[in-house]
């Protein structure tokens, strides 16, 4: 099993009108950003992708992908990241 890791967490680079959600739940073209890097990953052979999340948004991200099944992916995992600790932290 090919492991995959999409880094879902922050905010901050996008803060004025768009304080109230994640960014990559903010429409990017034709499609939410989030939809972008998952079918890349699985067209490069990985089935197991983590997203990594954090902020009082969270929930939205797991209710919106669930299990990833809609999407195609073998198995979606979440886990938190506690605070803005940023690439390096989410790691």
């Amino acid at each position: 099993m090919t492991k995959g890791l999409v880094l879902a967490g922050g905010r901050q680079q996008i803060v004025s009108i768009y304080q109230t959600t994640n960014k990559h739940l903010l429409p990017v073209y034709d499609k939410l950003m989030i939809y972008y890097p998952i079918p890349t990953l699985m067209e490069a052979s990985i089935d197991k992708i983590l997203i990594v999340t954090g902020g009082k948004n969270a929930g939205n991200l797991r209710r919106l992908l669930a299990s990833g099944r809609d999407l195609g992916a073998v198995h979606l995992n979440y886990t938190y990241q506690e605070g803005e600790g940023g690439i390096a932290d989410a790691l």
